[in-house]
């Protein structure tokens, strides 16, 4: 099958390249997954929504994709760096549970609200702790190729090594060495070197240990991604996606393991999220800028709705939440809806099977689009011009919205319009109007009209008779 031309901003460049695959016609995608010790806010969301939308226009360009996300279940601490508790632990002092009844709670919790959000499940989901014998391995092909060593009983990455350490960032190592603070960890040769397995040297009290060549103990948060990705995708691979604040520390480090400790360029192509902001700070636990989407639900706001909201903006730019915003989308989601039942209804729920040139247009538009580094503002002003074009039949709009619904996401397919509960009252009015119009008294008809409206429902006409909605 041929696939499509696409264009992806790479971090790694720094410029929009043209992708093109290790095999042809193939993705292998890795994405870094959530660390399950609490909720994941909506702005952690917002960069599984961006991973999902491109999974979403990899398939629709003709590609087939591998789609590998791990669950950070150990290892992750405090700080992206070695400093610290595990994540894990404090959660587990703090809802006093074993820290893997915390990490099955919040997966569970985290695919909850991704099903919300319509975000497809990766085909590989790998959780850290069914995976220390590969970071071990990982870690002893490190020591073997002069990349690790030992120290106070802990094994560090030897930054000093790695002559492109820092190349994601683009890190200026002779000044971050300068202005190191080199108390950090004494353990440590250099101050930028990072943990790749800690041992009860570190914290006697880790919950979750293994035994491995170097002493009982746990893994880095880094070595994980990097032994995870190689196990389900192969040393070299075409994509790794996360969220901005990865690129520094996190993906950094990932890349020097990987590479030294198989010899290969890890992935292709490097995409990263932008933040979530609330009056320019990073939503975020540690600062209480902590929403979560179940707040978004209890407010009457339909989850997807968020997903629109977050095609507002470019997926790697900033993107300024506020209630008013997100209601904005969800009116616009409410009726987009309408406007899909209305057509579904219009043409008998059958969408065209050849489109008219102007509906292929509005195709094509979409295609560039999305195919453009995943242009969603761009692609919604298609969506919204094809509802707008009077020239278009009903069954051409219903089947081009179908057809985008591959990347919106939005369930298009299952959109039903709802039962309203309309109160005897509304209906002994739109009884009245009926029947003054039969009289043609349309004063009459009017007056009732706006006694219905005061009730918060619209009555159209239709051949069928009067059609009540919710206003």
């Amino acid at each position: 099958m041929e696939t499509a031309k696409i264009k992806l901003y790479n971090t790694m460049s720094r410029s929009l390249d043209d992708f093109v695959p290790l095999k042809a016609g193939e993705v292998g995608l890795y994405c870094c997954g959530p660390t399950v010790y609490n909720y994941q806010h909506i702005g952690n969301l917002r960069t599984y929504i961006f991973e999902d939308v491109l999974v979403r226009v990899l398939r629709r360009a003709g590609f087939k994709v591998t789609h590998v996300m791990n669950i950070t279940d150990v290892g992750h601490l405090v700080s992206d760096a070695d400093e610290g508790e595990d994540k894990m632990l404090v959660a587990a002092r703090r809802e006093k549970k074993s820290s893997l009844e915390i990490a099955d709670y919040y997966t569970q919790i985290f695919f909850e609200h991704c099903s919300w959000l319509n975000i497809q499940r990766p085909d590989i989901v790998c959780k850290a702790t069914e995976h220390v014998e590969d970071m071990i391995a990982q870690v002893k092909q490190l020591e073997e190729n002069g990349f690790a060593y030992v120290s106070g009983g802990n094994v560090y990455f030897d930054v000093s090594k790695d002559k492109s350490y820092g190349k994601l960032a683009k890190l200026d190592l002779e000044n971050l060495q300068a202005g190191a603070r080199i108390d950090v960890d004494a353990q440590k040769k250099n101050p930028l070197d990072f943990a790749l397995w800690f041992t009860k040297s570190k914290f006697e009290n880790q919950e979750l240990q293994w035994d491995s060549p170097w002493g009982r103990g746990y893994p880095g948060w880094h070595i994980e991604c990097s032994a995870m990705s190689t196990k389900y995708l192969g040393n070299h691979f075409d994509i790794h996606c996360g969220g901005i604040d990865h690129i520094p520390v996190h993906h950094t480090n990932e890349i020097a393991q990987s590479e030294c400790a198989t010899g290969e360029t890890m992935s292709n192509y490097w995409l990263h999220g932008g933040f979530l902001v609330t009056n320019k700070e990073k939503m975020s636990k540690s600062t209480g800028e902590f929403l979560k989407l179940d707040v978004v639900r209890d407010r009457g706001i339909d989850p997807v709705s968020y997903r629109l909201f977050c095609y507002s903006a470019s997926y790697r730019g900033e993107l300024v939440f506020s209630w008013e915003a997100l209601e904005a989308s969800d009116k616009t989601l409410k009726r987009l809806k309408q406007a899909v039942l209305s057509w579904k209804e219009e043409c008998g729920g059958v969408p065209s099977k050849k489109l008219s040139p102007a509906a292929v247009e509005l195709r094509e538009q979409f295609d560039q689009a999305v195919y453009d580094d995943l242009s969603m503002p761009r692609a919604m002003a298609v969506i919204h011009a094809a509802a707008a074009d009077s020239e278009l039949s009903p069954a051409d709009k219903l089947a081009l919205l179908l057809d985008f619904d591959s990347v919106l996401g939005f369930d298009i397919e299952d959109w039903k319009a709802e039962k309203l509960d309309i109160p005897d009252e509304v209906s002994s009015l739109v009884k009245q109007r009926e029947e003054a119009r039969a009289n043609k008294d349309w004063a009459e008809a009017d007056r009732l009209r706006g006694e219905i409206q005061a009730l918060g429902f619209a009555v159209e006409d239709a051949a069928s008779g009067s059609v009540i909605k919710r206003l």
